[in-house]
């Protein structure tokens, strides 16, 4: 891959947006190069982790090609789409976010399950001012992430969340010294990794569907309370008791 590098470990996967001289920032190629580990990891699902090269995460979308795209390319939601498939991956995703999360690099944070600061993160959504909005996935995801209010501000008026701003908001998980982003979010996935992989799939369904859904929670629960893994992790549990 040009864009990316892989670590493909047996119980993760490690993806770093590998474009430090533009900051990162998401053009067509990686975008494609994205989807090609999202098929990956839909068809054998671990865990994933997402961080930058260098000291940023991502600065955005890759303008020359923004500036090139017209109404075809918006309807096609190009960015879109991949923010949404990897939204959808079976099993949690992570993103480690050092620097600048910026536009479509803050959108593609904004898609994983839980995200890890360093205390020089910046998000922000500055599409505005540049005569488009963030159109793939922010005005959905954002509210949800930290209350209508707090995303109108980001959206709208152009308030970039830094590291204590982007904890208080429940954005991030935890912030943490420059440097350590990666090492923590490891640590997050060891603890991931310590769980049944169907109960994480299940509740991580569950748990993005939209509305009230309790029959839902109960029909989960019984195709577990089936589960061989159910039967094997009780009884070691009552076995070291």
């Amino acid at each position: 891959m040009q864009t990316l590098k892989i670590a493909d470990l047996d119980d993760r996967m490690v993806v770093t947006l590998n474009r430090p001289a533009q900051r990162n920032a998401i053009n067509a190629e990686m975008i494609g190069e994205l989807h090609e580990v999202c098929a990956a990891l839909e068809a054998k699902p671990k865990p994933m982790l997402l961080i930058g090269a260098g000291d940023h995460f991502a600065g955005g979308a890759d303008i020359g090609e923004l500036r090139a795209r017209g109404r075809d390319e918006a309807f096609a939601g190009i960015n879109r789409n991949l923010f949404d498939r990897i939204g959808r991956l079976p099993l949690p995703t992570i993103a480690a976010v050092s620097g600048y999360a910026l536009g479509g690099g803050a959108e593609l944070s904004y898609a994983c399950d839980i995200r890890i600061a360093t205390e020089t993160a910046v998000f922000g959504n500055p599409e505005p001012g540049l005569g488009i909005m963030a159109a793939a996935g922010a005005s959905y995801r954002l509210p949800e992430l930290v209350g209508k209010s707090v995303a109108k501000q980001v959206l709208l008026g152009g308030r970039n969340l830094d590291a204590p701003d982007a904890l208080r908001s429940g954005l991030v998980m935890s912030v943490v010294a420059p440097g350590e982003h990666i090492a923590a979010a490891h640590k997050v996935i060891d603890r991931i990794a310590r769980s049944a992989p169907l109960a994480l799939k299940l509740t991580k369904m569950i748990v993005d569907a939209p509305g009230s859904h309790p029959f839902a929670d109960d029909i989960a629960q019984a195709v577990l309370f089936e589960s061989r893994d159910k039967h094997d992790r009780m009884t070691a549990f009552l076995e070291k008791k």
